[in-house]
């Protein structure tokens, strides 16, 4: 029930639902970030464990989930497209007598609710992000001929829910997964909608991150990535009282037999605590690489952001970061033509880039959100112009990018096979740093995280031979 360019992580039910529907099929599709992947998950479970079956796409569906995202303005009128055919899709089985229910999740319908139901009348159901648990329920409403609008912040309840279904047991589709430690967001940047459509700031208890992280390991998850939408921001209680933080989160979570690698995201520069720093020199499965979003180069335009932090602050992390770790790389996310921004502005931005060298990015336009500081300003900044320095910006990053792939040609990494690779005989990781890796191996090294020699970097992916299981030779033959 995923969307072939955002595949969701491994997840169970979150209830078990009265009632199975037959031979229905459902898909549920994901747009956005790591969080909209694990609620996606959530949702097809849910959806399991009604009794639908598992739809190749909305077509062959009798219950579509699009699952939205609203950070930028074109992702919230693709879902209205996307519903538009949909909605000529419903009408075709509704004249042959079939029933086909279409669902709006996620934070298109947290920040627009009943004007969904508005302005698409084919939609039976609008369920916000901390409302989905109620999923089965609200499915019970629409059945019933009730067009319903949930979009409540019950972020508590949600985080009960999760709780049993760690308690219930994982069925794994993969060998990594996301756990959520934290949603929502205190800082408000001047750009951003989350606070507005997830809710501030909360953390769930650490034992039911743990549950939930040892079902899965159980199962046969090897790779674990702690999520949230300011997850360095975590501050956990036990049922103690006593505090937790993210680092010691991890330090717990690393305990867990077969885990074998940790990752976290995403992280504000102003939660990158020294705890945290320091987390990356002493915990073994914790991956080298962070992903730690900047936005803009120049102090003006950060302060115009509300980012609550300046360049200077942001380059002192990262050289705390190499200090604790030698071998970090780092991503980051940046947003070019901020109303106000100046050539001067973008030029610091450059100079950021260049003094950091990042592993990967992510880098758009800037997109004007109803209801932000930043879309009520005056001085927007052309559209040509954010194209053309969107071009530049990204043509840097492409080429530090390939240099870093480059320099991983003759390395020895640690990497996890998740899948068959594209060739008989051939299997496919991730390296520490995200990279994707190719290796000649068998399916049973699936889940294990081996010893990798890199020979060659094209430039989406790397490959590679297993040290002790393939000569060298013949993995530059399987790079050609």
């Amino acid at each position: 029930m995923s969307d072939a360019a955002s595949k969701p992580a491994p997840a169970l039910p979150l209830e078990q639902a009265p009632g199975a529907v037959g031979s229905a099929k459902a898909y549920v599709k994901s747009y956005g970030c790591q969080m909209n992947v694990y609620d996606a998950t959530r949702m097809a479970d849910l959806l399991t464990a009604r009794g639908y079956a598992e739809a190749a796409d909305e077509d062959d569906a009798d219950l579509v989930v699009l699952n939205t995202c609203h950070i930028r303005e074109k992702a919230t009128e693709k879902v209205y497209s996307e519903l538009g055919r949909l909605a000529k899709l419903k009408s075709e089985r509704s004249a042959e007598g079939r029933d086909y229910r279409i669902v709006v999740a996620g934070c298109v319908a947290q920040a627009e609710g009943e004007e969904v139901l508005r302005r698409q009348r084919a939609v039976d159901l609008v369920v916000g992000p901390q409302s989905y648990h109620r999923l089965s329920d609200l499915l019970t409403r629409a059945e019933a001929g009730e067009r319903v609008a949930e979009t409540d912040f019950a972020v508590a309840d949600k985080f009960e829910a999760l709780r049993r279904a760690a308690a219930a047991g994982k069925r794994v589709r993969d060998v990594t997964a996301f756990v959520t430690a934290q949603e929502g967001c205190d800082k408000f940047c001047s750009f951003c909608v989350v606070p507005y459509t997830r809710g501030a700031e909360i953390s769930r208890r650490p034992e039911e991150i743990v549950e939930e992280a040892e079902a899965l390991a159980a199962a046969g998850v090897r790779e674990l990535t702690i999520i949230g939408q300011n997850v360095n921001a975590y501050s956990g209680s036990d049922e103690n009282g006593a505090p937790w933080s993210l680092p010691r989160l991890l330090a717990r979570l690393e305990r867990i037999e077969g885990v074998t690698r940790l990752r976290y995201t995403t992280s504000h520069p102003i939660d990158m605590t020294q705890e945290l720093i320091d987390a990356h020199a002493e915990l073994p499965t914790l991956a080298p690489f962070v992903h730690l979003p900047v936005q803009s180069g120049s102090d003006r335009i950060l302060k115009a952001m509300n980012r609550r932090h300046d360049a200077r602050f942001y380059l002192d992390i990262v050289a705390r970061l190499r200090a604790a770790r030698p071998d970090i790389a780092l991503s980051s996310d940046f947003i070019v033509g901020f109303p106000g921004e100046t050539n001067a502005d973008f030029e610091a931005t450059l100079e950021l880039i260049r003094a950091v060298g990042f592993a990967s990015t992510f880098s758009f336009k800037y997109s004007p959100r109803p209801g932000t500081p930043g879309a009520e300003r005056e001085d927007q900044v052309d559209e040509s112009v954010k194209s053309e320095r969107l071009a530049i910006l990204q043509a840097l990053v492409e080429e530090q990018r390939q240099a870093f792939n480059a320099a991983t040609v003759g390395r020895t990494v640690e990497v996890l096979f998740e899948k068959a690779g594209r060739h008989e005989g051939q299997i496919a990781g991730k390296s520490p740093y995200m990279q994707p890796v190719h290796a000649m191996g068998g399916l049973e090294l699936i889940g294990k995280t081996l010893p990798v020699t890199i020979v060659a970097a094209g430039s989406n992916s790397l490959a590679g031979g297993i040290v002790g299981r393939t000569s060298l030779e013949a993995a530059r033959e399987a790079a050609l």
